[in-house]
C-alpha cells in the first residue's frame, strides 16, 4: 500500500504543486520570523552591557530622583573602590556644519573620564577628558564633514546650543545607545548642563584588584543609602540582558501572531485541495476496497501522502525562509525601525519549520481523508460516484448563524462595556460564523455578483456562475480563506484612516496658530518660549504646559487662544483672562461652590475666578485629575509657581501686519541654536502625529500580504483542481462549439467571483471590526469615528480581481492543453 501510495503522488504531483506552494510560503513564514529573531536575539545579548565592560558594581535610584553629584565623591572614596563615575543617558541635539540640526533622534550621554570606567570603542582621536569636549559616532561625523579639533555645536532641553572640541569618534553601531541619530558623548558635567538633569541615572564602580565583590557592595550600600539599590555586575548584565530582549519578546509575539494567520489560511488550502483530489480518486479507492483494502488502509493511504507532500513543501519553506527573513529585516530597515543582528538559521528552527508544516498538512488532511472513505465500493463503481454538490447541514447552519449573531452582537456591545476583549472576540466569532454559514452565505454572494456579470456576458458567465456554486462547501472554504487575510488587512486600513481622523481633529481642536514648535523625543528648552515670545514679528508664543497639583490639573493659557481651549462660557467673561485671573472649569466649580468672582488659591497663591467654563471635547492626552477639575490660568502666573514645569509644543501666530514668510524666518532664526526642536505648520504636525499610524499600517500591510497570497493561491488551486475534475464537461462544451476565448472567460469569470466574494466579506468583516474599535476608542476619551478610505478598500477589490484573473490562467491553460477527442475518453 505504501508503494501505491508513492505512486500515485508521483504520478498526480501537478495537482499538488498549488497546495504544496501554500505550505512553503506558510512554513517560509514560520521559518523566516524565527530567523529574523533568532538574530535579533543574539544581537541583543551580544550588546547587552556592551558598555559596563569595566563595570564591578553599579548604584540606581530606586525612585525618580537622579542620584545627587555628591554621591560620586562619596562612593569614590569606599575602601576598595578604584574609580566611580556618574553615569546618565537622556537627548540632545547637534548642529551640522550648515548651521541646521542634524536629523534624527539623538542620544546623549556621559562618559567616565576615569580610565578604569571606559568602555567604549574609540575610531580616532580620543574620548573626552575634560569640560568642553565631545566626541560623536563615526556615522555622524562622516555624514556631515565633522573634522576633529574643530568646534560642534550640542544643545539640548537645558539651553541653546553652544560649541564644544571634537576630540574623538566612536563607533556605537548595534548597541542600545544606536537609535538611528546622533550618538552624543560628554563628560559629566557638561552632560547634566546639556540635559537640564540635576543628577546622575547611576553611578558606575570599578573595584580594586583583589577586593571581594560582596564586601565592596555592603560598603558602597552603606555609603548610597538606602533610597538607592547597589547591582553586582551579574546583575548589571542580566538586566541589560532583560532590557534588551523585553522588547524584542513583544515584537515576536507580535510576528508569531501573523505566522498564526498565515498558517490557518494555508490550513484551509490544504483541506480544500485533499477534499477535492479525494473526491476525484472516489472510483480509484473502490476499487482498492473491491480487492481487499481496508477502510484505515485507505485512511492512512491519504494521510502517508499528506505527510509526504507536508516534509518535502516545509524543507522548501524553510530555505524561502531565509530569504523572506532578509525581505523583512530590508522592510524594517526602510521603515527605520532599530534592527540588530544578522540572520541565524538555528537546528530549532529547521526542526520546527519542518515539524509545523508536516503536521499542518497532515492535519488539514484528517477530515478529507475520513470522508474519502465514506463511500460505498459498488456505488463509487458507478456514475453516481461522483461527489455531489453538497451543502450545509441544518446543525452546521443553525450553529453558524448562533456564532455570527453572538460575534455581531460583540462588536456592537464592545463601545458600551468598554472591553476590548469583546472586539477581538467578537471580530473571531464573526469570521467562524461566516466560516459555518459560508455553503449558504458564499453561493448567495456569487449569484448575487454573478446576475450582472450574466447580463452582460450572457451564456459563458452563467456557465461560470453554475459551476462556482456547484460544490457549495468547495466554494465556501476557497472564499473563507481570503477573508481572513482580506479582513485583517481591510481591518488596519479602515483603523489606520479613523485613526489619523481623530488626530487630526484633536489637532484642530487643540492647535490654533500658524506655527507649532516641538521638542523632539523631550521637552522644550527653558528659555526658547522666552526668546520666541521677544521677537517683534510673533504675536503669540504660548508654550503648552500643565500639572496636577491637590487632584486639580492646572494649564498655562493664552487670552488670544483660550477661545479654542473651551467650548462654553457658563458664567463670566473668558476674555478676562490675565495677571491674577483663572478660568475655572464647571465640574470643579461645582465641587468648591465658586461662582465669578470667588478667590482661589494655587500653590499658595490667590486668585479670582474670572469665568466658569466647559471644555467637553476629548484631550489628546490624559489626566491624573479628575474629569471637569481644571483651573486655565495665563502663562506669566503659571511660569512663576511652576518654573521647572515645561511643555513639548510651543504654538505661535505672527504679530499683526506680519507675513507667515516673515514669521517663518524670525522662528527659524531662534531655533538655529537649539537643536532639540522642531519648527512645523499645522499640517507637518498632523503628518508628524500620524506618520507612526502609516508606518505600522506599510509594516502590518506587508505580513498580511503573505496570507493574501496564499488565500489567492487557494483560488488557482480550486480552479486548476475543478477543471481536472471537469475534463470531459469541458471537452463536451468545446465540441459543441465553444471557443477556447470564451473557455478562458468562463474560467476567469468564476476565478474572480470566488476572489470578489472572500474579498467582499473580508472587507466586511474588518470594518466591522474597525468601527467596534472606533466606538471603544471614542467612549474611553477621543474623538474616533470611522471613516472609510473608499480608495484603499476599493484598491484591495481590484488587486483582488487583478489576481484572480491572472490565478486563472494556468488552469485555462490545462483545460485547453488536450485535445477534444482524448479529453472526452477521460475516465
Amino acid at each position: 500500500m505504501i508503494r501505491l501510495t508513492l505512486r500515485s503522488l508521483r504520478a498526480e504531483a501537478p495537482r499538488m504543486l498549488l497546495s504544496a506552494l501554500a505550505v512553503v510560503l506558510g512554513v517560509a513564514f514560520i521559518a523566516g520570523t524565527l530567523i529574523l529573531v533568532d538574530g535579533m536575539r543574539a544581537g541583543a545579548y551580544e550588546r547587552a552591557g556592551a558598555f559596563d565592560r569595566h563595570t564591578d558594581l553599579g548604584v540606581y535610584a530606586t525612585g525618580t530622583r537622579a542620584l545627587p553629584t555628591a554621591l560620586v565623591d562619596r562612593v569614590r572614596a569606599v575602601d576598595g573602590v578604584a574609580a566611580a563615575a556618574g553615569e546618565l543617558t537622556g537627548t540632545g541635539g547637534v548642529v551640522g556644519v550648515d548651521g541646521r540640526p542634524v536629523l534624527g533622534y539623538a542620544v546623549l550621554a556621559a562618559i567616565p573620564t576615569e580610565a578604569a570606567l571606559r568602555s567604549y570603542d574609540v575610531v580616532a582621536g580620543r574620548l573626552p577628558d575634560r569640560a568642553g569636549e565631545v566626541v560623536l559616532d563615526t556615522e555622524t561625523v562622516a555624514e556631515e564633514g565633522f573634522t576633529l579639533g574643530a568646534p560642534v555645536r550640542v544643545g539640548g532641553t537645558g539651553g541653546p546650543a553652544r560649541p564644544y572640541t571634537l576630540v574623538g569618534t566612536v563607533d556605537v553601531a548595534d548597541t542600545a545607545r544606536d537609535v538611528g541619530g546622533p550618538f552624543i558623548g560628554l563628560v559629566g558635567s557638561d552632560a547634566l548642563a546639556v540635559t537640564g538633569e540635576s543628577g546622575y541615572g547611576r553611578i558606575m564602580v570599578a573595584a580594586r584588584p583583589g577586593v571581594p565583590a560582596s564586601a565592596l557592595t555592603e560598603r558602597v550600600r552603606a555609603v548610597a543609602g538606602a533610597d538607592t539599590r547597589v547591582k553586582d555586575r551579574q546583575q548589571i548584565l542580566d538586566d541589560a540582558v532583560d532590557d534588551a530582549v523585553r522588547d524584542l519578546n513583544q515584537f515576536t509575539m507580535l510576528l508569531l501572531i501573523f505566522v498564526a494567520v498565515a498558517v490557518v489560511v494555508a490550513g484551509f488550502v490544504i483541506a480544500n485541495t485533499f477534499a477535492i483530489v479525494l473526491a476525484q480518486r472516489t472510483r480509484r479507492t473502490a476499487l482498492l476496497r473491491l480487492v481487499g483494502a481496508t477502510r484505515g488502509q485507505v485512511f492512512r493511504s491519504a494521510l502517508l501522502e499528506s505527510a509526504v507532500v507536508g516534509a518535502v513543501a516545509s524543507a522548501l519553506g524553510v530555505l524561502f525562509g531565509v530569504a523572506l527573513a532578509g525581505g523583512m529585516r530590508l522592510l524594517m530597515i526602510r521603515l527605520d525601525v532599530p534592527v540588530s543582528g544578522g540572520l541565524r538559521v538555528s537546528g530549532s528552527t529547521v526542526l520546527t519549520g519542518l515539524l509545523v508544516g508536516t503536521v499542518l498538512t497532515v492535519g488539514a488532511a484528517l477530515l478529507p481523508a475520513w470522508r474519502g472513505t465514506r463511500v460505498a465500493p459498488v456505488a463509487a463503481l458507478t456514475d453516481a460516484a461522483v461527489q455531489p454538490s453538497q451543502g450545509a447541514g441544518r446543525l452546521r447552519l443553525a450553529l453558524g448563524a448562533v456564532v455570527l449573531d453572538a460575534g455581531v452582537a460583540a462588536l456592537a456591545g464592545a463601545a458600551s462595556v468598554g472591553q476590548l476583549v469583546l472586539v477581538a472576540g467578537g471580530g473571531i466569532l464573526a469570521f467562524f460564523g461566516i466560516v459555518l454559514f459560508g455553503p449558504v452565505l458564499v453561493p448567495a454572494l456569487v449569484r448575487v455578483f454573478g446576475w450582472p456579470v450574466r447580463r452582460l456576458v450572457g451564456t459563458t458567465a452563467a456557465l461560470a456562475v453554475a459551476n462556482a456554486v456547484r460544490n457549495p462547501r468547495r466554494v465556501a472554504a476557497t472564499a473563507t480563506a481570503l477573508v481572513i487575510g482580506i479582513g485583517l488587512v481591510s481591518a488596519f486600513v479602515v483603523g489606520a484612516r479613523s485613526t489619523k481622523d481623530g488626530i487630526e481633529r484633536s489637532v484642530d481642536a487643540e492647535v490654533g496658530t500658524d506655527f507649532v514648535v516641538s521638542g523632539i523625543g523631550q521637552d522644550l528648552p527653558a528659555a526658547l518660549a522666552g526668546e520666541l515670545a521677544a521677537r517683534p514679528e510673533l504675536g503669540v508664543v504660548h508654550e503648552q504646559r500643565s500639572t496636577v497639583t491637590a487632584d486639580v490639573e492646572v494649564r498655562a493659557a493664552h487670552p488670544a487662544l483660550v477661545s479654542r481651549t473651551i467650548t462654553g462660557v457658563l458664567a463670566g467673561d473668558a476674555t478676562r483672562l490675565g495677571p491674577g485671573r483663572v478660568l475655572v472649569h464647571r465640574e470643579l466649580a461645582r465641587a468648591n461652590g465658586w461662582t465669578v468672582g470667588s478667590p482661589v488659591t494655587v500653590g499658595g497663591r490667590g486668585f479670582q475666578v474670572a469665568a466658569v467654563v466647559t471644555d467637553d471635547r476629548p484631550a489628546m492626552v490624559a489626566s491624573d485629575a479628575p474629569t471637569g477639575h481644571v483651573i486655565d490660568m495665563a502663562d506669566a502666573d503659571f511660569a512663576a509657581l511652576f518654573p521647572d514645569r515645561r511643555g513639548f509644543l510651543a504654538e505661535i501666530d505672527p504679530a499683526a501686519g506680519v507675513s507667515v514668510d516673515r514669521a517663518r524666518e524670525a522662528i527659524e532664526q531662534v531655533l538655529a541654536g537649539y537643536p532639540t526642536v522642531n519648527l512645523m505648520d499645522q499640517g507637518a504636525y498632523k503628518k508628524m502625529l500620524t506618520g507612526t499610524v502609516d508606518m505600522l499600517l506599510a509594516f502590518v500591510t506587508a505580513l498580511l500580504g503573505l496570507a493574501v497570497v496564499i488565500a489567492l493561491v487557494g483560488v488557482a488551486n480550486t480552479l486548476s483542481l475543478s477543471v481536472v475534475e471537469r475534463t470531459r464537461e469541458n471537452a463536451v462544451l468545446r465540441a459543441v462549439g465553444m471557443t477556447r476565448g470564451r473557455m478562458r472567460a468562463m474560467l476567469a469569470v468564476e476565478a474572480v467571483l470566488m476572489a470578489l466574494v472572500g474579498a467582499v466579506l473580508g472587507i466586511g468583516l474588518g470594518t466591522g471590526v474597525s468601527a467596534a474599535a472606533m466606538a471603544l476608542l471614542d467612549r474611553l476619551g477621543g474623538d474616533f469615528h470611522v471613516v472609510l478610505p473608499f480608495g484603499q478598500l476599493g484598491l484591495i477589490l481590484g488587486v483582488s480581481v487583478l489576481a484572480a484573473l491572472l490565478a486563472s490562467v494556468l488552469p485555462a491553460r490545462r483545460a485547453l492543453s488536450r485535445p477534444v477527442v482524448e479529453a472526452l475518453a477521460d475516465q
